[in-house]
């Protein structure tokens, strides 16, 4: 039988942490920068183990007008010390709530800036392998991100997405332009199924490129997140691909 992990960006101040908990296996937990608090990451803590899903620091940029998704430039160092700082922060809380740190994901313009530049992918995976050689980092299929993290020795995990469309390069449409996002749930289904099964998915130009599926991401704050969840994770099973953490 063949697997797959469902991960999900979670302690953002959306609506629907807890419905969505049942549907997933790893939550992405914002570390409180682009989005949520000390509460909001103690309470999303709980719920994950309350679900027995696996938790994950969700560093990003300190710009939570913007909710992370803003493009900043910092020195190569900045980078680093940006990600090691809300590593800190996370364990303190993981601890002090007796919970395991199982990975780390990049969110938002930082997670799209590492894909795409080997000095900020390799200052994310420093931080991460100097705070804890044994944490899982999550990275977009067949980006520079997991090529660094590999080079350090972490384990990886390749990452695909359900709710966002591809450009024939392997990279993410940018949420500037309309087509992004998927809206439909029988169109995010039938493509998170595509890529858990076949590790391919269709570009936004049609053609069909390949990717390596360790874990589906779908978005915490997307408008149909409870609903592609909810379809996902019943149409998987019914495949036979099994669901659960890395």
């Amino acid at each position: 039988m063949s697997c797959i992990d469902i991960n999900c960006d979670l302690g953002e101040g959306m609506p629907n942490d807890a419905f969505l908990m049942p549907f997933i296996s790893s939550a992405n937990i914002s570390c409180g920068f682009h989005a949520g608090d000390e509460t909001s990451i103690r309470t999303t803590i709980r719920l994950a183990k309350g679900n027995q899903v696996s938790i994950g620091a969700h560093p990003g940029f300190a710009d939570k007008e913007n909710f992370g998704r803003k493009e900043i430039e910092l020195s190569a160092d900045g980078y680093y010390q940006l990600v090691m700082e809300q590593l800190l922060f996370f364990r303190r809380i993981a601890r002090e709530e007796g919970a395991s740190i199982h990975h780390v994901k990049a969110h938002g313009a930082l997670y799209n800036m590492a894909a795409k530049a080997t000095i900020i992918a390799n200052e994310l995976a420093r931080a991460v392998a100097d705070f804890d050689s044994s944490l899982i980092f999550y990275g977009l299929s067949n980006s520079l991100m997991l090529t660094e993290a590999k080079k350090l020795g972490l384990k990886t995990a390749s990452e695909v997405f359900a709710d966002r469309t591809y450009q024939e390069d392997g990279s993410l449409t940018p949420r500037a332009q309309k087509n992004a996002m998927w809206n439909e749930v029988e169109t995010a289904t039938r493509q998170a199924i595509m890529m858990a099964n076949e590790k391919k998915v269709v570009a936004t130009s049609g053609k069909i490129i390949p990717v390596k599926a360790d874990t589906l991401c779908i978005h915490g704050d997307g408008d149909h997140a409870l609903e592609f969840a909810k379809a996902i994770y019943h149409s998987l099973k019914e495949k036979n691909i099994e669901i659960k953490p890395i």
